[in-house]
């Protein structure tokens, strides 16, 4: 039987159907993005014998309007019907800080009931990570201010306990956002529940200091999935100059980790992901190192 020729419980075809359809059946709620966006700079510079240590930072903009007004935000804002989720996701993104050209991928969506008290907001997040030295941040789109904040992401307390056919894991991670005069936090708590193949996760803000919305859940889900992707993909070398040193490297890997890395594992791991040239750094107080840059036929796979 054709298409054309089905016809529903009410005896509409589709084309029946459609033209008398009625858009307020259903209450519609608000599409919104939101944008982490992570860049790695160095620290400040204490021994200059010593390479400086380096910083995760991310992008993020004093809200100029009502509600959470002063407040601190993720780049982002409402998606129109006339474009999809990424070309919402990039327009936000260039009219309220001036960035465009990225690399950026969906991260998570949320939709908790009350999360916006306008009104019913499901809000789809992005991540986004970038070499900030190539960006000229300027607020608009009714920010107040944009500004590259330092993150530190600390697990204050977990356990895991046992339960019938399963465990229940629970933790608090409190993420700290240092900017230049504020300092914002989050103390996040999750519970985990693995019953055989079914699992149920539950997040809430238990704490939370000058960051707008639940943009705090949006840091800290962030920082973890980017922890888990630099493991098996290329994306940290969205945060890398064209050329570096394999050290350079190392740090950035090591300050998205949270933890010192072995050098001669490390750079066995990264070894076909990075090609050698005949640059040399040119620095001074320091031996001239190796430059390499990425390898673009490295073949690693996107989930």
């Amino acid at each position: 039987m054709e298409k054309d020729e089905l016809r529903n419980a009410d005896g509409l075809t589709e084309q029946e159907f459609l033209g008398q359809y009625d858009v307020r059946l259903y209450k519609r709620p608000s599409v919104s993005v939101d944008i982490l966006l992570f860049t790695v700079v160095d620290g400040p510079q204490l021994n200059y014998r010593k390479l400086p240590q380096k910083e995760l930072k991310v992008l993020m903009v004093r809200r100029g309007n009502h509600p959470y007004i002063g407040k601190w935000a993720l780049p982002g804002g409402f998606m129109s019907v006339e474009e999809s989720l990424d070309q919402a996701a990039y327009r936000e993104l260039k009219e309220e800080v001036n960035v465009s050209d990225i690399y950026m991928e969906q991260l998570y969506t949320w939709g908790d009931v009350g999360r916006d008290p306008r009104t019913r907001v499901i809000s789809c997040s992005y991540m986004s990570l970038a070499d900030s030295s190539r960006m000229e941040i300027k607020a608009g789109g009714g920010a107040w201010d944009a500004q590259w904040f330092t993150l530190s992401h600390e697990t204050e307390e977990e356990r895991k306990t046992t339960i019938p056919g399963g465990y229940l894991f629970e933790n608090r991670v409190r993420v700290t956002l240092s900017g230049k005069e504020d300092t914002l936090y989050g103390v996040i708590g999750t519970k985990k529940r693995v019953v055989g193949r079914s699992k149920t996760v539950k997040r809430r803000i238990l704490k939370n200091e000058g960051i707008a919305f639940d943009h705090a859940f949006v840091v800290q889900y962030g920082i973890e999935r980017l922890r888990n992707k630099i493991e098996y993909t290329d994306i940290a070398f969205n945060l890398m100059p064209t050329y570096f040193t394999l050290t350079e490297l190392q740090q950035v890997y090591e300050v998205i980790l949270g933890k010192e890395l072995l050098k001669a594992n490390f750079r066995r791991k990264i070894a076909d992901r990075v090609i050698e040239t005949d640059r040399e750094t040119k620095n001074e107080g320091h031996r001239p190192s190796k430059l390499y840059t990425f390898n673009t036929n490295w073949g690693c796979f996107e989930v």
